[in-house]
């Protein structure tokens, strides 16, 4: 039997993450996940074990610890490819500690880097964010990876920049050991058609679905929709929805072209945007889950938001071309999904 290749996860408790260890299992690797626990559980574990009939290797650390992160790396031996999501990554909270989002988001890639690359290969995906594109230009609309970075809004979008001119610099120097794929998220969205993963904020969500479907739960009095005055049809600010589970796949997409499973790469490093080559604006998602339900959902029109840019989404065009992926679940099946997770974790039947 052909030994699995080991995949080092971080954040791979995160809601993002559980779902791409779910595809990493199902596309013959090993993940490894590293996470602190600090905005997830250790119950996703279970979850995941509920869909692939295997509970992923698992160490509690934290990546800012780069000993702890280092003992990771020497107990396993054999890991040379990592996907890289642990950050913070909340828009509001990020304005208001920057500081704590500077120090997590960089010194947790810092450390990766600095241990992966003293071997002689390291692959790496990068989770990153269609925040580096700011407010793009209308002419740059759908955003295709040609388009300007504009400056960060956010201190979390500032860091995601940062972290791609680290690869990039450590790409250029490091080549015949390093290579990098930095995926540029739009707005993911969903569950696992399961229901035993989903999207589980602690605390106020930051994102609009879990917002939506804790309201349809009664977990939330009213929903607010930040703005209905920006420049877009219904006024309501407009993203890329992507439906979590396509975006997963994209990631081993990714590591497959990484690993040389796949296509091979021209460079060592590249990037591409995920998501569906659609926008959808906050009151357009909020009526298509009422659709998709039947269940009702109170909202209320709120100020705008610090940090919010008004009308962003995606050209995949490349990544369809060049991973051979695309995100095409029907918005219907995404909302079903959120809700179908939200009525599983709140014991609604």
């Amino acid at each position: 039997m052909e030994k699995r290749q080991k995949v080092l996860v971080t954040g791979g408790t995160g809601y993002i993450g559980a779902h791409t260890v779910v595809e990493l299992q199902k596309s013959g690797y090993q993940p490894v996940i590293a996470d602190n626990l600090s905005n997830s559980s250790v119950e996703v574990l279970d979850g995941i074990e509920k869909i692939t009939g295997e509970r992923p290797l698992f160490e509690k650390i934290d990546c800012t610890e780069r000993d702890a992160l280092k003992g990771l790396f020497d107990k396993y031996g054999d890991i040379y490819s990592a996907i890289h999501f642990a950050a913070y990554k909340a828009v509001g909270e990020s304005v208001a500690y920057p500081l704590k989002y500077y120090s997590n988001n960089i010194g947790s890639l810092i450390n990766l880097l600095e241990i992966m690359t003293s071997s002689s290969r390291a692959n790496i995906v990068f989770s990153s964010s269609c925040t580096v594109y700011g407010q793009p230009e209308p002419q740059h609309l759908p955003v295709s990876e040609l388009a300007p970075l504009q400056p960060a809004q956010s201190p979390y979008g500032n860091t995601k920049q940062i972290c791609e001119e680290i690869l990039t610099d450590s790409a250029a120097a490091m080549k015949g050991i390093l290579k990098v794929i930095s995926l540029r998220y739009f707005n993911p969205v969903g569950a696992h058609p399961s229901a035993n993963i989903g999207e589980l904020p602690l605390g106020v969500p930051q994102n609009l679905l879990p917002f939506v479907t804790q309201t349809a739960a009664g977990i939330r009095e009213i929903l607010s929709v930040f703005g209905n005055d920006y420049n877009t049809p219904d006024g309501s600010c407009i993203r890329d929805y992507i439906y979590v589970c396509d975006l997963a796949k994209a990631h081993v997409a990714a590591l497959d072209r990484l690993t040389g499973r796949d296509s091979q790469m021209e460079e060592n490093i590249e990037f591409f945007n995920l998501g569906t080559g659609k926008g959808l604006s906050v009151l357009e998602v909020l009526n298509a889950f009422v659709n998709a339900t039947g269940i009702d959902v109170p909202y209320k029109i709120a100020p705008r938001r610090v940090g919010d840019v008004e009308q962003v989404w995606a050209d995949p065009a490349k990544a369809n071309n060049v991973l051979g992926w695309r995100a095409d679940t029907p918005v219907e099946d995404i909302m079903k999904s959120a809700w179908a997770w939200e009525k599983r974790i709140r014991g609604i039947e």
